[in-house]
């Protein structure tokens, strides 16, 4: 070191002002009175993304040693335990929703009990009505309810569990009467109607049992948002009118019929490719975004908990001799054959800890079989590009690719007739990889469409008003065709 240099960093040292040494036993002491939170990812992190997040607050993420504002050099954070922070636990649908209702409604041969996530919109606001798509729950769009509410905090979301999924149950009656069928009627043959007749009609009576519970004098201003499967639901609600001059636009996420229809020959496949089964809920949120089915940790973690149930567990009374004692009626149903256990506090009450029926060692698997689903494939697709065009209202098309356009769609967005949005960095499920970009660009969409009539965003370097443009505050966009 120069004379210099010596001479100017004495001078900085003799500036700054002296501090004590710290008494013994102080370096690996805890603060107790700062504690900082561990951040949480992104809304609209992928799995590539979140892994640079980690990387950046991995000091918070890994519990790595850092020095601390107090001084306290090595202190942990707070609250630091090996194994304590558990990134991949569920998270409850009260974070992002406000209120679930269970709907009840009678048709002459069943009772359905229609399952929906709300949050009231405020006066004047839109209520966006969300259908996710097959195999999938409500859950799908919680994390971009909440972030349409963040764009627009009077909005108001209406999302739905359809019947065979989530929390909405199907019980069948006797025809003409709210008795249920005995077991002898049942036929195991019997399939649950999943076609898009049934589901459109669903949806419409959701919205109108919401408004009848909410005690709206009158439906507010909707948007419907409907994912795969749901694309073709609320685009069939929008073309059959089932909510009347209600609606003011729709929108639809990653689905269109070329490409849906072509994918359905190796659906199978990859259902098969699928785990049966999952030793806990947490393992899997972890299968899901591990393999990038859902590419942000935060959805998945509250939407995956609703796509999973407990595996049902049947006793063969042949199989394990069961010497403990039980009540008179347990000991007659176990002896009369295969019985399935209804509840997990029951298995406590009659096997010992060390039985593989506790629930501790007990499995999850997929409560929708969308191997059953699979006679109502093709028509949930079929037509869905002209429906699409020629249904009243505002148009948006979500994709995550544009070789996602089949020939009728790419003509029809030549010609103005619907907003294209491409987000390329999304797979399939886009409200769920990119949660808040999917809300900016819903919120948008309905204000461009409030009054009624779809005025698609300006195309880079027009300036001037020529014909078929309707003038927009100070710049020229293009007027499309309801």
């Amino acid at each position: 070191m120069s004379d210099l240099q010596r001479s100017f960093a004495k001078a900085k040292l003799a500036g700054l002002p002296f501090n004590p040494p710290l008494p013994p036993g102080t370096l690996l002491e805890e603060d107790e009175d700062e504690e900082e939170p561990i951040p949480e990812p992104s809304p609209d992190d992928d799995s590539s993304s979140a892994s640079s997040a980690s990387s950046a607050s991995s000091t918070a993420s890994t519990g790595t040693i850092r020095p601390s504002p107090s001084k306290h050099l090595f202190v942990r954070p707070k609250g630091y335990e090996t194994g304590r922070h558990k990134p991949l636990d569920p998270l409850p649908w009260s974070d992002f929703f406000s209120q679930e209702f269970y709907l009840e409604r009678f048709t002459p041969n069943a009772k359905l009990t229609h399952h929906v996530y709300l949050t009231p919109p405020g006066p004047k606001a839109p209520l966006f009505v969300t259908h996710h798509g097959a195999g999938s729950s409500g859950l799908s769009f919680a994390v971009c309810a909440s972030e349409i509410r963040k764009a627009l905090p009077e909005a108001g979301i209406l999302s739905l569990d359809a019947r065979g999924h989530g929390e909405t149950t199907y019980q069948r009656l006797k025809h003409g009467t709210h008795k249920p069928l005995e077991n002898e009627d049942l036929k195991a043959d019997w399939v649950l109607d999943l076609s898009l007749e049934v589901l459109s009609e669903d949806m419409a009576m959701v919205v109108r049992l919401t408004q009848a519970k909410m005690g709206w004098v009158e439906l507010p201003g909707i948007i419907l948002v409907g994912h795969s499967l749901g694309g073709a639901v609320v685009v069939d609600v929008a073309k059959e009118g089932k909510l009347g001059n209600a609606v003011l636009g729709f929108a639809v996420l990653d689905v269109v019929e070329g490409s849906a229809i072509d994918a359905l020959a190796s659906m199978e496949t990859y259902l098969s490719s699928r785990p049966t089964t999952f030793p806990s809920i947490s393992a899997g949120i972890e299968w899901h975004t591990r393999t990038r089915t859902i590419r942000n940790p935060l959805s998945a973690r509250v939407s995956v908990p609703s796509l999973l149930c407990p595996t049902p567990i049947t006793i063969s009374p042949t199989a394990t001799p069961l010497t403990r004692s039980f009540s008179p009626t347990m000991t007659s149903t176990l002896s009369s054959g295969s019985t399935t256990l209804p509840s997990d506090e029951l298995i406590t009450t009659l096997f010992p800890s060390t039985s593989p029926l506790q629930p501790s060692r007990r499995t999850w698997t997929w409560r929708t079989n969308l191997t059953t689903t699979s006679p109502f494939w093709h028509s949930w697709f079929l037509d869905l590009s002209s429906k699409f065009l020629s249904a009243k209202g505002g148009k948006l098309l979500l994709l995550a690719g544009t070789d996602r356009l089949d020939k009728e769609l790419m003509i029809g967005q030549m010609q103005g007739k619907y907003q294209l949005q491409v987000f390329p960095d999304a797979g399939h499920f886009i409200q769920e990889d990119l949660p808040a970009k999917t809300a900016g660009v819903l919120v948008d969409f309905w204000r461009r469409n409030e009054g009624g009539v779809l005025v698609l965003p300006r195309k880079v370097g027009e300036g001037a008003v020529i014909g078929g443009l309707k003038k927009v505050g100070n710049g020229a966009e293009r007027q499309a065709s309801s």
